[in-house]
């Protein structure tokens, strides 16, 4: 029986796929049935390798899996090549928690049996278990060729999709299952979380309700219900369903974790803040639980606990910025006023810094990254290109984009003569094109040729007035130069989270004697670099040198390990 909540890496395979067991031994079988060369079947039937894997499947239905897996071994030891015994020697193997050794026989057994369906779809779903999603999907598709209308296959290779971060093919796939199996629920729920995940969430509702009432005893469907609803807004009914939730998953974090949230969005505060001290139980200082507890704990008016409890966080995570605010609120209730003033600047001031994109979304624009990379090698760049321009984030990618991707992609891998070929031929195609210019400058700094870089710089915010990382790199450019206010103005306004350019905006600011500046500056710094000793070093200096002994005393003893 497939799961709604396909979780590849912890959940066995072969506790997933017991609903194909049945098949595979009949393709046993039915595979050592066909007549090979000029054998009859019936002669086949009485040869010695048939009887012996009669009797090895025999043994396996009868529940003497290690006889029949030991009968199999033999069988293979004499006919190395023989299909059949290689196909029910990997299901014994998985059924026995031998995962890899199981596809290694269904892998031997495709080599000789290339378009077996039902190996195709076992070594597809093995490749999806194993984070594979380019294999799980090459391989489902060829059995969707063999096997059009199988909806389990249809299922996961829904799932090899989404996980790669093509959702409209994982909605294709998964619409065509639920064509396939217009009632089962479990196809209904998937239909749900993968159209949820896709943005339409109202569309997700309807399907996941839909697969509440064709099966309300599926796996987390009141988890999935009640996401729904909290990305639609409505908490009333996000809060009733991951109750539910948590009723049948009393120690599941994510389940308790959105039933907190959703009571945050109802100001609902003793019960949120009950639900995540719960989360902090199992999860001694999960961070997001922890900025919760102070959260709930300002709101309740208990100022002092909130002080507490947003410190410690801090002290873990010096770069939690809502922290900062949530605490000056607590400092202002406690009458504390300089101490409220403070942490706000310096909320402010962490809040304009640029952050990383989601974790969901850094992680699929990484995947395909890495597949653009390994077409490079290949020397396969039009691929790289073509593959760049689909999946890019944000507005359609044009040609010239395409080849502005391809080369900083070059110049990671420290191909600068690439990189700058593809530069080159972006801005000759679209002279205005975004980043050909910035990536060209941050070569020419990294070869210490200023000059050149500033110019660069300059012809990308001519075109692009506020292209943030041109900004930064020209302030870098600025610093250099120790021209300090246009260095200042420059970093501030590019909203750097780059620890050495914070650090540059903050001995710009020395320099030009913004003292308060500075100080907020360097905290920044500190907070995006706890674990940069050399660079915190840098600025205790930095701090030291300019009669800031205080702070830097406090940062040191704050970010040392």
């Amino acid at each position: 029986m497939r799961s709604a909540e396909y979780a590849p890496v912890d959940l066995p395979i072969a506790q997933r796929l017991l609903f194909r067991a049945c098949m595979l031994f009949a393709a046993c079988l039915a595979c050592a049935a066909m007549p090979l060369g000029a054998q009859t079947p019936k002669r086949l039937a009485e040869s010695p390798r048939m009887r012996q894997l009669q009797q090895a499947l025999d043994l396996a239905e009868h529940g003497e899996k290690q006889q029949a897996l030991a009968l199999a071994n033999t069988l293979l030891e004499k006919y190395p090549g023989f299909v059949p015994a290689l196909k029910l020697q990997g299901m014994l193997l998985e059924e026995a928690g031998h995962g890899d050794e199981a596809s290694q026989s269904y892998q031997k057994a495709l080599q000789l049996s290339p378009n077996d369906p039902g190996l195709l779809f076992k070594l597809g779903v093995h490749a999806l278990a194993a984070g594979d999603n380019d294999q799980a999907i090459n391989l489902l598709l060829r059995h969707l060729r063999l096997v059009p209308k199988d909806g389990d296959a249809l299922f996961y290779l829904a799932q090899a999709y989404h996980l790669q971060g093509q959702n409209d093919l994982a909605l294709k796939a998964i619409r065509e299952c639920s064509q396939v199996e217009p009632g089962n629920a479990q196809v209904s729920q998937k239909y749900g979380e993968l159209l949820s995940s896709a943005g339409d969430n109202e569309a997700g509702l309807r399907w996941l309700l839909k697969a509440q009432k064709l099966d309300p005893s599926l796996e987390r469907i009141d988890f999935d219900i009640g996401a729904a609803n909290y990305k639609n807004m409505d908490f009333s009914n996000a809060v009733k369903y991951s109750k539910k939730a948590a009723e049948k998953q009393p120690d599941d974090a994510s389940v308790l974790t959105l039933l907190a949230h959703a009571e945050v969005k109802l100001s609902q505060w003793r019960d949120a803040q009950a639900v995540f001290e719960r989360i902090l139980a199992s999860k001694k200082n999960d961070l997001t639980s922890l900025l919760e507890v102070g959260h709930c704990e300002v709101e309740l008016g208990q100022y002092q606990p909130a002080v507490d409890t947003l410190l410690h966080l801090l002290q873990l995570d010096p770069a939690q910025t809502l922290a900062h605010y949530y605490l000056s609120q607590a400092y202002a209730g406690l009458g504390k006023t300089a101490e409220a003033h403070h942490e706000a600047d310096l909320h402010h001031t962490m809040e304009q810094m640029s952050f990383a994109p989601p974790a969901e979304d850094a992680e699929v624009e990484k995947g395909i990254s890495d597949q653009a990379r390994q077409l490079l090698i290949a020397h396969r760049e039009d691929e790289a290109r073509q593959l760049l321009q689909r999946n890019v984030k944000g507005p359609p990618a044009t040609s010239g984009d395409a080849y502005v991707l391809v080369g900083a992609l070059y110049l990671s891998m420290g191909d600068a003569e690439a990189a700058l070929r593809n530069f080159h031929h972006a801005l000759e195609i679209e002279p205005a094109v975004r980043g050909a210019h910035t990536y060209e400058g941050m070569l020419a700094l990294q070869q210490d040729d200023v000059e050149k870089a500033g110019k660069e710089f300059e012809a990308e915010i001519a075109n692009n007035p506020n292209y943030q990382p041109a900004q930064a790199e020209l302030g870098e450019v600025r610093y250099r130069q120790q021209r300090w206010p246009d260095a200042a103005e420059l970093l501030s306004k590019s909203r750097t989270s780059i620890p050495r350019l914070i650090y540059m905006q903050c001995d710009s600011y020395f320099h030009m004697g913004k003292v308060s500046d500075a100080k907020l500056a360097a905290e920044t710094l500190a907070a995006f670099s706890k674990n940069d000793q050399k660079l915190m070093q840098e600025l205790i200096e930095l701090l030291s040198r300019n009669h800031q002994v205080e702070l830097a005393q406090r940062l040191s003893s704050a970010t040392t390990p």
